[in-house]
């Protein structure tokens, strides 16, 4: 199960959001409530290029290598 960043939302002005934790199966619906003060939370979008690729440069797979290069010998 994955682990999401949520953080309170703050309900009056200066006041700082909280961050934290928690894992949840990605079929779970976000959390609207923090679990332990019910203070309203929103989900943090944390994220990279890791999954979804996202290089501005090209894929090794376009330029024939794969992801194991072009030396391998599998190609």
């Amino acid at each position: 199960m994955p682990t999401y960043v949520y953080e309170t939302i703050p309900q009056f002005e200066g006041e700082p959001a909280k961050r934290f934790e928690i894992r949840q199966s990605m079929k779970d619906a976000a959390l609207t409530q923090h679990p332990d003060s019910g203070q309203p939370v929103r989900r943090v979008p944390i994220g990279g290029t890791g999954l979804m690729g996202g290089s501005s440069g090209g894929s090794q797979a376009s330029s024939g290598g794969g992801s194991c290069g072009t030396g391998c010998g599998c190609h």
